[in-house]
Order: C-alpha cells, then sequence, then structure tokens
C-alpha cells in the first residue's frame, strides 16, 4: 500500500502510456484491476481505519489525523490474527492505530532493519528555502544517492520475513510512505520520465469550486509555477511511482522465492489520491472530493482466480475488510459496510456497487480538535483550516455511471457529468436543467447516511450492576418469602 498514488498515474488497465509500472501492469495481467475503486477520505490515517474497519469515517469519528483506532474498536488486523493468522505489519506506520492497538493487532511490527535517520522521507525539504515557489510547491528536486529511508527499510523487512518464513497463515501489510510528497527521488528514478512528454495538469479552475481552491492556490504562491514547472513534479512523482513500483516487485519475488505463490493473495492499492497541479492545487484537502484523490489504483491477485479482468463497476476500499475475512472464512463479528469483492474475481461483467461514497472535513464547532504544530511544507494548509475551518466543511460525494455529486455544509453543491466531463473542471449544479438531478442524488446522500449512520454493538450490556442486582434480588424463592 503506497501512500497519496492516483488511479490515472499507474499504466496498465489504469491508462497512463507514460509511467512505468511494471510490476504492477504484471500482476494486474495475472489478476483484476478495478478502474473505478473509490476512498471513502482523502486523508491518510481517515482513508485506512475505514478500509481497515469497513466503516465509513463518520461512523465512529475517525475523521481527523489524530483520532485514531482505540483498543475497543475492531479491525481486520486484529480478526485475522483472532482467527489464528500469523499479522507481520513491516515498518512503523504510526497513523491508523493507537497505543496497544498495533500490538494487540499483530504477532510482529517494526523493521529488520530500520531507515536511517536522516533518509526519512519527511525530513527531505530539499534545497529551497521556506517560501520559495518549489518548497511551497511541495517540490524537493533530485537526491544525490539512493536513500535507505522508511519505504526501503519497510520493503527490506517485508523481504526478510518472507526469507526467514512466515507461520502459516500468515497476513503480511507492508505499507509504504511514497508517492506522498515533498516530491523528490534518486536516480534512477528521477530521470526516468521525460518531462517534455508527461501530461499537464488540469488549468486552474475555480468558477463554481468551493472555496478552498482559491485559498489553498492563494496562501501557497501557486500561480508562480509555469506549464514547465508542473511537468517536473509530474515526472518526478511518477519517478516516486516508478520506485514504489520496483518495490512492490521485490516483495512479490520473495513470495515467490519463498514457494508460497501459488497459495497467496495479493492487494495493491492506495489510500487516497493528490492533486499533482490540477485545478492549481498541490497535495490533498482535508475536504476534497475530487476524482483525482478519491479514485484509487486496486489491483487482486488470487492465483486460483482468472486472470487479465479489468472491472469498471464501482467499488470502494470498505470492501477491503470484507474481501479479506471472505479470503480467510471469517464470519463478521460486528456490523460493517464492506462488501467481498471475491466474487468478481472470476466475472469481469458482475456489478458490484452503483455508486460510491466518500466524505471528509468539519463543522466549525470542531476547530479545536484540528491538528495544531505542522511548520514546513504543511503551516499554510493548517492555518488555513484554523483561520476559516468553513473552508474545510464537511462534504460527501456520490458518483453514479453518470453523474458526480458533491454536497457541501458550508457552500453550494457540484455537479459532474461523468461522460462528458471526467476531469470536473464544470460544475452543472444550480442549472436549472439540472435541477432533478441533483435532488436525486442528494436523497441517496440522505439515504445512505441514514444507513450507515451508526453501528449497535453486537454484545449486549448487563441493565444493571451485578453487585447491586445480587444484593436487591434475592436469588431463591425462599429468601424472596424471608424478605
Amino acid at each position: 500500500m503506497p501512500d497519496q498514488l492516483r488511479a490515472d498515474s499507474v499504466g496498465g488497465p489504469f491508462g497512463n502510456p507514460v509511467v512505468s509500472t511494471p510490476n504492477v501492469d504484471a500482476l494486474a495481467a495475472r489478476g483484476a484491476a478495478f478502474t473505478n475503486a473509490y476512498a471513502q477520505h482523502t486523508v491518510c490515517s481517515q482513508s485506512r481505519i475505514s478500509m481497515f474497519t469497513g466503516w465509513y469515517p463518520h461512523v465512529n469519528g475517525h475523521r481527523t489525523l489524530s483520532h485514531l483506532l482505540r483498543p475497543h474498536e475492531p479491525n481486520v488486523f486484529r480478526s485475522l490474527r483472532g482467527a489464528g493468522y500469523h499479522v507481520a505489519l513491516a515498518g512503523a506506520r504510526g497513523d491508523m492505530m493507537g497505543v496497544g492497538v498495533t500490538a494487540a493487532s499483530s504477532d510482529r511490527f517494526g523493521f529488520t532493519t530500520p531507515p536511517v535517520l536522516e533518509d526519512l522521507g519527511f525530513l527531505r525539504h530539499g534545497p529551497f528555502p521556506e517560501s520559495h515557489k518549489w518548497f511551497d510547491a511541495f517540490y524537493g528536486a533530485g537526491l544525490d544517492r539512493e536513500p535507505f529511508d522508511f519505504d526501503a527499510a519497510t520493503t527490506a523487512t517485508a523481504v526478510d520475513w518472507l526469507a526467514d518464513g512466515l507461520p502459516e497463515p500468515w497476513c503480511l501489510f507492508v505499507p509504504l510512505l511514497f508517492p506522498h510528497p515533498p516530491f523528490t527521488a534518486a536516480e534512477p528514478w528521477f530521470s526516468m520520465h521525460d518531462r517534455a512528454v508527461v501530461p499537464g495538469p488540469v488549468p486552474p479552475t475555480f468558477e463554481g469550486k468551493p472555496r478552498f481552491y482559491r485559498a489553498i492556490h492563494e496562501r501557497y504562491g501557486l500561480d508562480r509555477l509555469d506549464a514547465d514547472d508542473w511537468k517536473e513534479i509530474v515526472a518526478t512523482y511518477y519517478g516516486m511511482i516508478s520506485r514504489v513500483d520496483a518495490q512492490l516487485g521485490d516483495v512479490v519475488a520473495a513470495v515467490d522465492a519463498a514457494g508460497v505463490a501459488d497459495r497467496t493473495v495479493t492487494f495493491f492499492f492506495t489510500d487516497h489520491g493528490e492533486y499533482l497541479g490540477d485545478y492549481g492545487l498541490v497535495e490533498k484537502w482535508m475536504s476534497g472530493l475530487d476524482d483525482c484523490l478519491t479514485r484509487n489504483p486496486l489491483v487482486i491477485h488470487d492465483p486460483g482466480a482468472s486472470a487479465g479482468l479489468v472491472h469498471d463497476s464501482f467499488v470502494e476500499l470498505v470492501d477491503l475488510t470484507a474481501t479479506l475475512e471472505d479470503y480467510a472464512g471469517l464470519e463478521p463479528t460486528y456490523t460493517h459496510m464492506g462488501r467481498s469483492l471475491r466474487p468478481l474475481l472470476d466475472d469481469a461483467g458482475r456489478r458490484h456497487r452503483d455508486a460510491a461514497f466518500s466524505e471528509g472535513g468539519y463543522v466549525v464547532s470542531e476547530e479545536p480538535l484540528l491538528e495544531q504544530g505542522a511548520g514546513g511544507h504543511y503551516r499554510h494548509k493548517q492555518a488555513l483550516q484554523h483561520e476559516d475551518t468553513t473552508l474545510t466543511g464537511r462534504a460527501i460525494s456520490v458518483r453514479t455511471d453518470e453523474w458526480s455529486y458533491i454536497e457541501r455544509l458550508y457552500e453550494g453543491p457540484e455537479l459532474y457529468d461523468r461522460a462528458v466531463d471526467p476531469r470536473e473542471t464544470t460544475n452543472l449544479a444550480g442549472r436549472p436543467e439540472h435541477a432533478t438531478t441533483c435532488r436525486a442524488l442528494k436523497d441517496r446522500i440522505f439515504a445512505w447516511l441514514f444507513e450507515t449512520s451508526d453501528v449497535i454493538p453486537w454484545d449486549e450490556d448487563p441493565r444493571m450492576e451485578p453487585d447491586l442486582l445480587a444484593t436487591w434480588l434475592p436469588s431463591t424463592v425462599e429468601d424472596r418469602g424471608r424478605r
């Protein structure tokens, strides 16, 4: 699972003709690719918690980077471990599980060889001073050597564990940091993609768009970047993706070398996308629900299923929990919203969902609960959400075969024709001829919220403290008579 990887920045069935992703392409050729797979949130922790609980972010308050899974809450890794799977979590991504939950959900986690401190990606601010146009565009230029960073250490750990032999049955999770910005890479990745042929982004678009578009564009000074600058960022991002692809290849090769490929199901997916210059924006936003952020590359290879399938039916990443449960033969122990994708792996025409929902953002009263203290690249982003929390107002999107519709708490809605306007540039909401469509899609969101607003626990609670009950109610008929 890489971080912040757009579906349209992968080759093979995902259609990008420039980026080099031979290992993802080969995995898809041996399995099934899902070209309409949508994340339920466009920020890291919130999306990951959703996909590994099967809960939408609104179900239990997992809507910020700081509110993680707690010991009493379920997750699919814990379920697998409880069912006898040896769960191995390579690396140390501490942005999904609260204190104690990682240990309770896995048999092993961490590194066989830790990353080199000065190589860690989040320390790479590059050669540009703060407020330089490149710094504010999250661009870090090329590296003078290949780092042994978080992703290198995580991949090496996964390979080491596979070589040593994981107790069967096992589940190995390999979460990476990149191609999350800052955009930077060493050779050969940095120069792998010709700047002249990579696609340019969707031009700056503010009309009919939420106010955060203009706020981000202006606060970061992104008008300082020209077309060639954006191509430089795109090409570097593609290089980072090719590095992730090579690391996937290392893990798949280790599975082969361990002699377990014929009974190992492999998943490749990400948590959310990246603006990458589209609409004059970069990185992501808490209430951004654009297709470039919500649509994910998802590939599943089951050696016992059909090869080369391409599904365009809607799937949601909450479906991962149900799919893993299905493969492990587990019955759910709590209510979640996932639907197993396993039946689709032998049926390219099978429909799964007729719509996909995503959500994000906050209400104004939640401002004190939002993240604080970030500097560097995130100083402007964090300042904006505290200065005017309506810029991060709660929002929900629904996508159908024909339409993308976004309802916003503090601003007007958005409606896009998916066939005519797949990059979602022209907002049709507010036009009289589309009033009926907007009403119907808003009703779908309302019904979805009704159906998924919360979950009832499956275990019952006693209605009285046991000690109090014992003193109040005699245990026998004779006792009752005496009293």
